[in-house]
């Protein structure tokens, strides 16, 4: 092998062995969210249901008895639709679960929960949905024979299941305690 030859193999070594970046492992950390503690809100309206909410919620109630719990520190809201039933409970039973298997395209899982509440006569049944979907739960409540009730989460960030999870897993909890306080009047 020539000097020329050899010049040239140590000149490759050498950018070769310069281009590469020094691999440092990430520090321990955790991810830390605090959300505040807060109180509980009744719902003032003229609707024929009435619940109780968290007090960190902006709330907005329509005309047509439909609700939006906004949450503006965590970029999601609440939505909640009322409807008489009107013979038509088979008919809003199945476009409420249809509605929430939709997400079911981008969803890891969607998990069941029914809710149970005779003393009242709440029923209902909460969606859980895991993974990139538009909404992260999904909620209904009857009373069988008068009212319907609808809800979803919805975050007005773009999906990410990993970014949005402490917040989605705050506003579920927030979902629940409406389904537990939801009074019919």
């Amino acid at each position: 092998m020539n000097s020329r030859n050899l010049f040239f193999i140590l000149i490759i070594v050498a950018l070769y062995s310069s281009c590469k970046e020094d691999v440092l492992p990430k520090p321990k950390a955790m991810l830390r969210l605090e959300y505040p503690k807060t109180g509980l809100e009744d719902l003032v309206s003229n609707c024929n249901f009435k619940f109780q909410y968290n007090d960190e919620a902006d709330i907005k109630v329509n005309k047509d008895c439909a609700v939006i719990l906004d949450y503006p520190r965590m970029k999601g809201s609440i939505y909640i639709t009322y409807k008489p039933v009107q013979d038509n409970l088979e008919a809003l039973l199945i476009d409420a679960q249809k509605f929430s298997y939709e997400h079911v395209v981008k969803a890891d899982n969607i998990l069941e929960h029914p809710f149970l509440n005779t003393d009242d006569k709440v029923y209902g049944m909460f969606y859980k949905v895991e993974g990139n979907a538009a909404s992260q739960a999904q909620f209904y409540v009857t009373d069988s024979i008068n009212h319907f009730v609808t809800g979803s989460l919805y975050f007005t960030a773009k999906p990410n299941y990993d970014s949005i999870l402490p917040a989605a897993v705050y506003m579920q909890k927030d979902i629940r305690k409406i389904m537990e306080t939801l009074r019919w009047k």
